[in-house]
């Protein structure tokens, strides 16, 4: 039997076992799908000398950059985005791919108007830089923020009305909000939204976050990471079989 699995941790919000499991049963796919929780991501070899049956892998926080030195090859874009989130293993060999950005794009692309031009994408670590590729792609020009100041990024502090005029759209890459913390929000000006920005939370759990909740009180476009995540799995399994 073929195997699956998901590499991170920890692993108590996973998404992927769930999905994968369900479409197995569905399609009559003899498979498993497995979490390997692992603290360092040198351990991912050791996982696939004791799991030979492994066809493929997703990779979660905290390894999506640390498991690229550990790889025999990259795409294209895990290369430009500087992170895998998804390990093909076919004769010995491992390559990283990244679904994070063909899950963001196709996600919000319905949802973009023309006067979504610039966009502020909250938090710096792996998943913003998937994230920043794919606004690139969209034709989308974009500025971190950051909770400390750094050379080329806004802080929480300086975002103004007249900030938030040009940057109408709002992508949360960081963990705020996420469960079990659901009453914190990005440190945002929120009674400066309008209902011509759009936000999207790439948190999942919960599904309504108060980061969306704020942003819907004025009149703004929101969207949470959940079909994010069923775009990037259904592309982690062509990747696995490309």
């Amino acid at each position: 039997m073929d195997k699956y699995g998901l590499i991170g941790f920890p692993l108590g919000h996973s998404f992927s076992r769930g999905f994968f499991t369900e479409k197995f049963a569905r399609e009559g796919i003899d498979a498993e799908y497995v979490n390997f929780e692992i603290p360092d991501a040198s351990m991912l070899l050791d996982v696939i000398r004791d799991n030979p049956e492994l066809r493929g892998l997703n990779v979660t926080l905290p390894h999506k950059q640390a498991v690229i030195p550990l790889l025999d090859e990259l795409s294209d874009e895990a290369r430009e985005i500087g992170a895998v989130n998804v390990i093909r293993i076919r004769d010995g060999k491992l390559k990283g791919f990244n679904s994070d950005i063909i899950g963001f794009t196709d996600s919000i692309r319905p949802l973009l108007q023309p006067h979504h031009k610039k966009a502020l994408v909250l938090g710096t670590g792996g998943a913003s830089k998937a994230i920043c590729v794919g606004l690139n792609r969209l034709g989308i020009e974009w500025t971190y923020v950051s909770r400390s100041p750094r050379e080329g990024m806004l802080t929480y502090e300086d975002i103004t009305a007249e900030t938030l005029q040009q940057y109408t759209v709002i992508v949360n890459c960081s963990p705020v909000g996420m469960f079990p913390k659901v009453d914190h929000a990005p440190a945002i000006p929120y009674e400066l939204l309008t209902s011509k920005h759009l936000l999207f939370d790439l948190v999942y759990n919960p599904e309504d976050t108060l980061f969306m909740q704020k942003g819907r009180a004025q009149d703004a476009i929101v969207k949470n990471g959940l079909e994010m995540l069923h775009l990037q799995a259904i592309a982690s399994w062509e990747f696995w079989h490309s």
